[in-house]
């Protein structure tokens, strides 16, 4: 836990200064400069590039986190051919994936064509996304391997919003049309490939050796087998997500526009993600290991701390954003009405997400991550005609319920697999005990506090008196270690202020 500790703050601070840009970008800036309809077209562009780039991994990207410890183990870098061949894999599933979009190029023209004119128009543009994104996802699982989180990190989640804020100052002061701003867009991740390539190269000595080595013939059967099956699971469960923003622009009422306002609402909770994102990056590599080593122990230690960490904070996320949904939506304007709801129930969503901790990656780096396949399967099967069914007949607020009901369900699966197969349980009565304290600080403050004329007071006065009630009940509680122990130094550095 000292390498995740220590890690884990670095990553949570370059991801939490991400999260605050895009945020930034996406709900300050954006809405004033883009039309609705031209923010949709940015998200569903960048949907379909993830998706067709987790698509072309093939399931290289789990078999590097998977067995790269072996490689290291037992080959020096110079003889290490596991980036090579997990590089043609994904230059075969680009191929792949491309030569079906094109067979598929009408379809698309006549799905969105009614709703969504303005992305037939840009649709090409998935392409270079694609394919730099692919890059940069093959590149960042090594550096995850090689414990180079915070490198990765930094690349991943400022670079490609530092670029999309200057493209909205570019197109503001009318330097650039919409055109350029969307070819542009397509590249951003391009610069962070380069820089991560050229640094995994000059420090870590990596590079392509076509030589197939003994670990490749010993453990080519496992490898495949494994990540065909890891492939199946995280492709389908991306699926599920991103199919949300299809189906918007396809069938909703206002098609891009629709987008958009789930575009905001998507980021909002993605700011509940900052714990998640920082702990599964250090974990991946210390769990995987730890199986290796058969050192349930230390499986255990990581389940419940990510569970303690992730849920206090996400339980501080939720509780403002319900608490400032309002101001938001009067902050947007008209063409945003209705994300306040949207906010809530995909917040839960989310909160239920974190507060199973890190049990997608426990399972998936164990001999039984083929539990990781099917549980993905019953989360498709559920979200995918959940989704078409909630947004025909109910429009924007359907995808969101139909996100709350497909989390439940899939993590309860979850985390009854990892309780019955290895007795995991992680939590304790300190884990109710936060959840019900925070529901006791919320319901009186969005009861009995009047609203204020203007929506920046509203915020900063709900934003204050929770954090001034949670913050020192979680330090009572002990709940996080981690987080006592920032907000002990904290002290410390203000009392030291007082004394001097």
């Amino acid at each position: 836990m000292g390498i995740i500790q220590k890690q884990s703050i670095k990553s949570s601070v370059i991801i939490t200064a991400g999260f605050f840009l895009g945020a930034f970008n996406i709900m300050v800036i954006a809405p004033k400069i883009l039309s609705a309809e031209e923010l949709g077209l940015t998200r569903i562009v960048t949907d379909v590039g993830l998706t067709l780039a987790t698509f072309c991994t093939l399931g290289c990207v789990s078999i590097i986190y998977k067995f790269f410890p072996f490689y290291k183990n037992y080959l020096p870098a110079k003889k290490n051919d596991l980036p090579f061949i997990t590089l043609m894999v994904c230059v075969a599933g680009l191929l792949l994936s491309f030569g079906i979009g094109y067979l598929l190029r009408n379809v698309v023209i006549k799905k969105y064509s009614g709703k969504s004119p303005l992305f037939v128009e840009y649709s090409y543009l998935v392409y270079p996304f694609c394919f730099f994104l692919l890059m940069y996802m093959w590149l960042e699982s090594f550096a995850w391997s090689y414990q180079k989180t915070v490198l990765s990190n930094t690349l991943k989640e400022v670079l490609p919003r530092v670029l999309f804020s200057l493209l909205l100052v570019l197109i503001a002061m009318g330097l650039i049309n919409l055109p350029v701003f969307m070819v542009v867009f397509s590249l951003s991740y391009l610069l962070p490939s380069v820089i991560l390539f050229w640094l995994l190269r000059k420090n870590d000595g990596f590079q392509l050796t076509p030589q197939i080595s003994p670990v490749t013939r010993r453990l080519k059967f496992r490898m495949a087998n494994f990540g065909i099956y890891m492939f199946g699971a995280q492709f389908l469960n991306l699926l599920s997500k991103t199919s949300d923003t299809f189906i918007i622009s396809a069938k909703a009422d206002r098609g891009l526009t629709d987008a958009a306002v789930f575009t905001l609402a998507t980021y909002i909770v993605t700011l509940m993600e900052i714990p998640q994102r920082s702990i599964n990056a250090i974990s991946v590599p210390i769990i995987s290991e730890s199986w290796m080593k058969k050192d349930m122990n230390n499986i255990q230690h990581i389940y419940n701390r990510s569970v303690s960490n992730m849920l206090t904070v996400g339980l501080l996320m939720f509780a403002l954003l319900f608490l400032n949904a309002g101001n938001m939506a009067a902050y947007l304007g008209k063409d945003y009405h209705g994300i306040e709801q949207v906010v809530f129930l995909m917040g839960l969503a989310k909160l239920i997400d974190l507060g199973t901790g890190a049990n997608g990656i426990i399972i998936g780096t164990s001999s039984f991550w083929r539990v990781e396949l099917t549980s993905n399967v019953i989360y498709t099967v559920l979200a995918l005609p959940l989704n078409y069914i909630l947004i025909s007949y109910f429009g924007l607020i359907g995808a969101a319920y139909a996100n709350l009901g497909s989390q439940v369900i899939y993590n309860i699966i979850r985390y009854v697999f990892l309780w019955y197969k290895f007795g995991l349980q992680p939590y304790t009565f300190k884990h109710l005990t936060i959840v019900l304290l925070t529901g006791a600080i919320v319901a009186p403050m969005f009861a009995f506090i009047p609203a204020f004329n203007s929506w920046i007071v509203d915020a900063i006065v709900n934003t204050t008196l929770f954090c001034i009630a949670f913050i020192p009940l979680a330090y009572a509680l002990n709940i996080s270690e981690e987080m006592n122990k920032m907000i002990y130094k904290q002290l410390l550095r203000v009392k030291q202020l007082f004394v001097k």
